[in-house]
């Protein structure tokens, strides 16, 4: 199948480069964007070293035994381990599928602001398996915080691309909520022949403001929908990033943008063994707050203002199996 066209942009030269080289970035952005909802960017700074490291040290823990890794079962939302048959991401968009065939461990955001609700559902305690995985808790919160400046750099690129101020989205991202997932898909050895409309990620678009993908090629990898294409696979740089916005981030330009609609394909017969494991960063904003869409003509569709954490809980509820 052929490839969605996703243009490469160099985060590095963003910040750094001249005026003129910053406007044809944003440039490019912008159309991206408009177009797929998707961009792979390079000059991040994270070495493939050390995501090799984080995803070596997950490896270890998804290859535990079902009796240990239910000691850190969790709903989905939670913080620690997600077992298989837990989400169905394609009920998100009305899409019926089986469940995903997919493991996850998710840590997330810790900073308590006091309204007891608020706290216990978003900013819980991670849960770390320190005797059973040693090292992943090190790794994964080292790695959070790289990928949370990486995010809020990425933010302040697409405000220039729709000619805001750079701290148009940033203003928001004082203490904002965020999740890193990190999937396991395992070989058709664990999971067995997937069932009609199935998929290790059934299609979706995701419900923040950008999502920071680190993934592996496979041929039940990523695939990306656009207009023109239909679905086709995403391409494929180790060396990058695979950057998405989400529901909100397309709420908030009126539609300028899309939110990047996706899947992942079930494990391939031409492939039975292949296992693969990505790293997901799922960026928002700060609790709470009221995402609504730019003016025409910047933006396209006037849809109603929506608070984000009502938004997200809403979306979580909806991708539950059962």
């Amino acid at each position: 199948m052929a490839e969605v066209r996703i243009p490469t942009v160099d985060l590095g030269a963003w910040t750094t480069g001249t005026d003129a080289e910053r406007a044809r970035i944003a440039r490019s952005v912008d159309e991206a964007l408009g177009r797929a909802g998707f961009l792979l960017i390079t000059g991040h700074g994270v070495t493939e070293d050390e995501r090799a490291e984080v995803r070596a040290t997950a490896r270890a823990f998804f290859a535990l035994p079902d009796a240990v890794k239910r000691r850190y079962a969790v709903p989905v939302g939670g913080r620690g381990w997600l077992g298989p048959g837990a989400e169905a991401n394609g009920y998100s968009e009305g899409t019926e599928t089986p469940p995903d065939l997919k493991e996850s461990w998710t840590a997330g955001a810790e900073n308590a602001t006091g309204d007891a609700e608020l706290d216990a559902f978003w900013f819980r305690r991670n849960v770390w398996p320190d005797t059973d995985a040693p090292g992943l808790q090190r790794l994964v919160e080292a790695y959070m915080a790289r990928m949370r400046t990486i995010a809020d750099e990425t933010l302040r690129l697409l405000a220039a691309a729709l000619g805001r101020p750079e701290d148009f989205f940033t203003r928001h991202t004082g203490a904002p909520t965020f999740t890193c997932n990190i999937n396991w898909y395992p070989a058709s050895e664990t999971v067995g022949d997937p069932l009609p409309g199935q998929y290790r990620i059934g299609p979706h678009t995701d419900f923040g403001t950008v999502t920071l993908l680190d993934r592996q090629q496979g041929r039940g990898g990523l695939q990306v929908w656009t207009e023109e294409q239909g679905w086709a696979d995403a391409p494929y740089d180790p060396a990058a990033l695979t950057v998405n916005i989400g529901d909100l981030m397309a709420r908030w330009t009126g539609d300028r943008w899309r939110s990047g609609r996706h899947r992942v394909l079930p494990p391939s017969p031409d492939a039975p063994d292949e296992e693969l494991v990505s790293l997901v960063y799922f960026y928002e904003c700060d609790p709470h707050t009221t995402v609504a869409p730019l003016p025409a003509p910047l933006g396209r569709v006037a849809h109603d203002p929506v608070d984000s954490t009502d938004y997200l809980r809403a979306k979580l509820d909806a991708i539950t199996v059962g």
